[in-house]
């Protein structure tokens, strides 16, 4: 099981300055298989300790924040993106560099984020728990970012410390897809996170 960042956790943003060029190619490859697209323009990126970590490093550089509650304030925004054992958490992204496009996809794809899912060979769908902290969707358009989790039971993780396969896909009428299986690199990626 993973366990929350804290302040003990992380580089002062000198260190981090030093240390940021290798920890940031480190984090990249980490990265490279827990990217799974979902067709040309949605991808889920799957989060952990390692990409939360990075993540907080980026804001506290990028904003300067070194003091005490500063810190801690990204620490509460990014720890829940953390999976705590029986979940996988991810990051869902629309991806359209023309902004007319993507004003019109967003609207075309109203409710998607409760449309994704993963599977667990054997067993029934998982369906994304999304937004928790916010709705991020409108009756008008959804979000380009959704954050999500997929809880799995006890006997979906054996499954898949097993060997099972997993899948993921959508079944929102406008975004039809399914991967299945998932390579064994992103797999395995993934079933770290679990248990």
């Amino acid at each position: 099981m993973m366990t929350a960042l804290t302040r003990d956790d992380l580089f002062s943003l000198e260190d981090y300055a030093r240390l940021r060029s290798d920890f940031r190619q480190k984090v990249m490859e980490h990265k490279r298989p827990r990217r799974l697209p979902l067709g040309e323009h949605a991808t889920l990126y799957f989060e952990d300790r390692l990409t939360m970590q990075y993540q907080v490093q980026e804001m506290l550089r990028a904003e300067r924040i070194f003091e005490a509650e500063g810190i801690d304030e990204e620490l509460q925004a990014y720890n829940p993106l953390i999976p705590d054992g029986t979940n996988l958490k991810a990051t869902f992204m629309l991806e359209y560099p023309d902004a007319e496009e993507r004003r019109a996809a967003l609207a075309r794809l109203v409710g998607v984020e409760d449309r994704i899912w993963m599977q667990v060979e054997g067993y029934d769908r998982v369906w994304a728990i999304a937004d928790e902290d916010m709705d991020r969707e409108t009756e008008e358009k959804t979000s380009s970012v959704h954050f999500m989790r997929f809880e799995f039971t006890e006997e979906m993780i054996a499954a898949l410390k097993n060997g099972a396969a997993l899948a993921a896909g959508s079944d929102h009428p406008n975004l039809s897809v399914m991967v299945s299986p998932l390579a064994d690199g992103t797999r395995d990626s993934l079933v770290a996170d679990l248990g």
